[in-house]
């Protein structure tokens, strides 16, 4: 399951309630977002038949510190229905081989013990849960929060609470520093990217050359949301790095919830890998944070605002869970193709005026693909021109506060 801060904590906790022993509840997610507060809030839901633990804390690394945990469990399990929390499980030595053991164990025995672990890298942890815990875990895959999280935590006003989305991001531990901006990117730096790279990728992960995966991140974010090529990558960086190196780079930033590369919409697998990708930060705090200036606003820099402004609806699609690429063909181009859960949409964003004729590739592709409803995101003062087409418009406030709108099949 996907979503936002309060929609994985009502059913965290839906869940937690559920007689035990139930499947091993897997919450993943990027670095601060509020994987540890959930665990923290169902410690003292349980109180003294809680136990949290996290497994990146230095005594972890002891010999016998699981064991020692376990145990403990175990025993205050068999006084009455109790949790054991696990907070950045792939911290642990062998995380999945052990939970695999303790839920068998707790299986086989119906001990009323409910485990709930979390991790802030998706590639080491779907990995480990795949390979060897298959039938014994369910995931609830907590994503970068959206303006709908600002409103409900904050109380922001909805307007604001999306305009903070698209020149800041939406981390929540950063928003009461956001008026002291030299603060604010020490946090997102000290508190997420560095962990992100350093911890996520780095210490989980084989990687030769971590100059040039720091130097691809950097790229990234100095193209959000533009097609570049692998060789255009390649020739941006200091250290040389070949292509199938640069890809595996791009995919590992992804796992670590940094940034995405969109391929393009194609018909078939090898032609999607042929293709240049898309380069999207999976937040736009990781934009601001690497800014000179002020983030954009729609009137003191258009042009890049509209940038940023795509950037941010496109992340906002691919941590909804949606699968998401991009088209381009014969020099026509459709910012994303979405195919997910809310069904199946072709969507052009635009951060100010446009006519009809900037709707063409859009309308040209529905054409080809006529499955893909048409949608426009963008100001609502200028919407005359997609309604005039037929195609459905989309405030893009309203899209980052509620994500996409229902399918109309008669489109």
């Amino acid at each position: 399951m996907d979503g936002g801060f309060f929609t994985i904590r009502r059913e965290l906790h839906t869940r937690v309630r559920e007689a035990a022993p139930g499947r091993i509840q897997l919450l993943a997610g990027p670095r601060q977002v509020g994987k540890t507060t959930l665990l923290l809030e169902v410690a003292e839901q349980f109180g003294e038949h809680a136990l949290y633990i996290a497994a990146d804390a230095p005594d972890a690394a002891l010999p016998d510190w699981w064991l020692s945990r376990w145990q403990t469990a175990i025993r205050m399990a068999q006084r009455g229905p109790s949790v054991l929390l696990v907070d950045e499980v792939q911290g642990m030595p062998d995380w999945s081989h052990r939970l695999k053991v303790a839920y068998d164990e707790v299986a086989r025995t119906r001990l009323p013990l409910h485990l709930v672990v979390s991790g802030s890298s998706s590639l080491q942890v779907s990995g480990g849960a795949r390979e060897s815990m298959a039938g014994r875990f369910e995931r609830l895959n907590l994503r970068h929060w959206t303006a709908r999280d600002l409103v409900e935590a904050f109380e922001f006003p909805p307007e604001i609470a999306a305009m903070t989305m698209v020149r800041y991001g939406a981390f929540p531990g950063g928003v009461s520093q956001l008026a002291t901006p030299p603060r604010w990117k020490a946090y997102l730096r000290d508190a997420i990217i560095d962990p992100a790279i350093g911890n996520d990728i780095l210490m989980l992960h084989p990687v030769r050359k971590p100059a040039l995966l720091r130097q691809v991140f950097a790229i990234c974010l100095g193209h959000p949301s533009e097609i570049v090529s692998l060789q255009k990558i390649a020739g941006s960086l200091t250290d040389a790095g070949n292509l199938a190196t640069i890809a595996d780079y791009l995919g590992l930033l992804e796992g670590a919830f940094l940034a995405a590369a969109l391929p393009r919409f194609a018909s078939s697998e090898l032609r999607r890998r042929a293709t240049p990708p898309k380069l999207v930060p999976l937040s736009n705090a990781f934009l601001a944070v690497v800014s000179d200036g002020e983030p954009p606003t729609p009137v003191t820099d258009p042009r890049r605002w509209g940038r940023w402004l795509e950037n941010v609806c496109i992340a906002r699609a691919i941590n909804d869970g949606h699968q998401v690429t991009y088209w381009r063909e014969e020099g026509q181009e459709v910012d994303m193709v979405i195919s997910g859960m809310a069904g199946h949409w072709a969507v052009e964003i635009k951060g100010g005026d446009y006519t009809l004729r900037d709707l063409f590739p859009l309308c040209e592709f529905h054409r080809r693909h006529p499955e893909y409803q048409r949608l426009v995101i963008g100001d609502p003062t200028f919407r005359y021109a997609a309604e005039q087409a037929g195609i459905t418009f989309l405030p893009w406030q309203t899209y980052l506060l509620d994500g996409l709108p229902v399918e109309d099949r008669n489109q």
